[in-house]
């Protein structure tokens, strides 16, 4: 997954956990308090998770494995920024 797409996910879910919040104590609460009290500890669960869904890693995407960190002479002619080198897979 890469970069856009893990922005898209994390975004998508905090608008979730705003939506939810906005709605139980918007709406909710004129019904049932008890069920906008849930709501809101429902809403409390998202933002950690989305954290986690947000930073999941994917095998097609490297950018925690880049080998310019392990390369001091990543500088020297002849390497590539925009194509890091990769190590063959297995």
């Amino acid at each position: 997954m890469q970069a856009h797409q893990r922005h898209v996910r994390y975004f998508v879910m905090m608008g979730c956990c705003i939506g939810t919040f906005v709605l139980a104590w918007g709406v909710v609460r004129f019904v049932s308090v008890p069920a906008a009290i849930g709501m809101c500890v429902f809403a409390m669960v998202i933002p950690p998770l989305a954290a986690v869904f947000a930073n999941k890693r994917d095998p097609d995407d490297d950018w925690w494995n880049d080998p310019r960190w392990d390369n001091p002479g990543w500088d020297d002619p002849g390497h590539d920024r925009d194509h890091p080198d990769h190590e063959p897979g297995p």
